[in-house]
């Protein structure tokens, strides 16, 4: 019985090496997910289709490529993966010149006050996107007045080992750059990154509309749309030491976070962090390229 024990023991482990590795192709350099705080078996999936229509970056989503793009699940708490109180759903599309991102946000009272660029939305009712690479991720925010605020991390080992310090781009020494450990998560396996606060992606187009009326309490709103469209060219960063091509080739993939931050939160017994998310994290903090939503970019339509 002892020896059909430890049988099953190192089946069940080779089977679980065999899953990581087939989760860490997705993901090249990752470490091993034991030391993070999400499972690699629970973090959520999605094909991205390719379109062959054009996009008005208006922020309406009312295209037909929109209307019939696969949605995200509803979004659920960052920290526990509990059910939220309003809605929340993404999709994301392609073409040959741009990566396509949307946001449908229920919000019965939208409101926002920012509207300097690069200032701290996080503290007004947001979204939020993230893509990674193997060195380095990007952060994008944006509230309902579509104002934004931007950030390119890289690890900082990645940082010197590959190069990145001797760009002129990636000078560490310029205003707007500063180390950076975390959110709330300070014991990442790959350690510290550096942000760099001073880059804008490149070509980047925004819009947002708005169900109803904003900053008035008096009504009740629908809530509000995202629309983003970021050019493949300004992922170039991003994709260096990956296998990923740009634009990408069919069956590519790359890792994305889509979330929601609210001023509010829901009443006890709702265990409502104020942050809501495609895919849970297990911490309250987004940037955990691992926990990352898996990307698959299809160009069939199979």
């Amino acid at each position: 019985m002892n020896a059909r024990i430890l049988l099953l023991a190192v089946f069940l482990c080779c089977l679980g090496i065999e899953n990581d590795k087939l989760h860490a192709d997705a993901f090249p350099q990752q470490p091993a997910y034991q030391a993070l705080p999400c499972r690699a078996e629970e973090v959520e999936k999605y094909t991205a289709h390719y379109i062959s229509n054009p996009i008005v970056i208006d922020g309406k989503l009312d295209e037909e490529n929109w209307k019939t793009a696969a949605r995200s699940p509803r979004f659920r708490d960052l920290i526990h993966g509990t059910e939220t109180h309003f809605d929340t759903r993404a999709a994301v599309m392609w073409d040959d010149e741009y990566l396509y991102v949307g946001y449908w946000i229920e919000e019965p009272n939208v409101q926002a006050t920012f509207t300097k660029r690069d200032s701290p939305i996080y503290r007004d009712n947001d979204v939020e996107f993230f893509i990674a690479g193997p060195d380095a991720y990007y952060e994008f925010e944006i509230n309902a007045n579509a104002t934004i605020y931007e950030v390119l991390f890289f690890w900082e080992k990645e940082f010197e080992r590959n190069g990145y310090s001797m760009m002129p781009a990636f000078d560490r020494t310029k205003p707007g750059v500063k180390p950076f450990n975390g959110v709330g998560y300070k014991t990442h396996p790959r350690g510290k990154r550096i942000g760099f606060w001073n880059w804008d992606y490149p070509g980047l187009k925004k819009a947002v509309h708005v169900m109803g009326t904003l900053n008035n309490d008096k009504d009740r709103d629908e809530g509000w749309t995202v629309e983003l469209a970021l050019p493949w060219s300004g992922l170039e960063i991003l994709a260096k030491g990956s296998s990923n091509q740009l634009p990408p080739k069919d069956g590519d993939i790359w890792r994305m976070d889509f979330s929601r931050f609210n001023t509010y939160k829901d009443s006890p017994p709702s265990k409502d962090s104020g942050g809501w998310v495609w895919s849970p994290h297990g911490v309250w903090d987004s940037h955990v390229p691992e926990c990352f939503t898996v990307v698959n970019f299809r160009k069939s339509t199979e």
